[in-house]
């Protein structure tokens, strides 16, 4: 059998993890001396509320060899197909090929950079998850999936420079950030790394939505199976809007909406959205 891991930042919903059989593997988030596991034991909003109080972004860290190989069977016969947030943002991707090794299991754990972060890993493992319930091998999906990741687009629009700016995340974010008002930048994953590539002025639900509409052309020729909308705590008027639209390109069998998690929400803030698809 071949099982689909991934760590937390792929930002997939309870729902989607059942249904599609994925492992999660837990980042960990540190609120000054207090560690917590991303999607076990601490939420979103408790993190926005103590970067607010404490004007800090929290630290984030991989996993560690030891809880990662709770996760994989050294003596079964299983295979696994792990997948990680880009190795230029964390070490997670490199820790889990170190368990391997440590583990002698090199030959049945197939370990993917995605390249990537939140959904646009979630992309993938959904994928993944489907090409292991067709009988393919893990060496198999490992190498179909080196094939699609890069045509995985992911952006999303912030509320607030003040997490991006605070944590370092985002190359080139100094050219947006300034004390002017209602600037939204564009951010995009490209080369595994995260850049601002457009800014928005205004309210942020207009933004938003001249954010999703900047890529109707994209998203009429991307691949039809699913698209996500991801968000770490919009309006739910916001978010209804940018899925009406969706369904109004006729393109998508299903519009997928997932809140992003622990990690992922301490690094853009609250308010950001993003929509995450594979081009055709």
């Amino acid at each position: 059998m071949v099982r689909i891991l991934s760590d937390s930042t792929c930002d997939l919903s309870p729902e989607l993890i059942r249904q599609y059989n994925i492992g999660i593997i837990p980042l960990y988030v540190h609120l000054g001396d207090k560690e917590y596991r991303d999607g076990v034991d601490i939420k979103p909003d408790e993190i926005f509320r103590w970067s607010d109080e404490n004007s800090q972004t929290p630290r984030t860290a991989a996993p560690d060899i030891e809880e990662i190989s709770t996760y994989l069977d050294r003596d079964g016969k299983d295979e696994y197909v792990v997948f990680t947030i880009s190795s230029s943002m964390s070490s997670s991707f490199s820790n889990c090929r170190l368990t391997a090794m440590e583990l002698g299991m090199e030959d049945r754990v197939f370990v993917i950079d995605s390249g990537n972060l939140s959904t646009g890993i979630g992309l993938l493992a959904i994928r993944a998850a489907l090409m292991a319930r067709e009988g393919m091998s893990g060496s198999q999906i490992a190498a179909e999936t080196e094939k699609i990741k890069d045509k995985v687009r992911a952006s999303f629009v912030v509320d607030t420079l003040t997490y991006l700016h605070r944590g370092g995340r985002c190359s080139g974010l100094s050219a947006f950030f300034g004390s002017a008002l209602q600037i939204h930048p564009r951010i995009v994953v490209e080369g595994g790394s995260m850049h601002p590539e457009k800014k928005y002025r205004g309210k942020s639900s207009r933004c938003i939505m001249n954010y999703v509409k900047d890529m109707e052309e994209d998203l009429k020729k991307a691949c039809p199976d699913r698209v996500f909308i991801t968000h770490s705590g919009c309006d739910r008027e916001t978010v209804e809007a940018v899925r009406t639209y969706l369904e109004g390109l006729g393109r998508f069998d299903e519009i997928l909406e997932t809140r992003a998690g622990a990690v992922i929400s301490s690094h853009c803030g609250p308010g950001t959205l993003g929509v995450l698809f594979i081009a055709g």
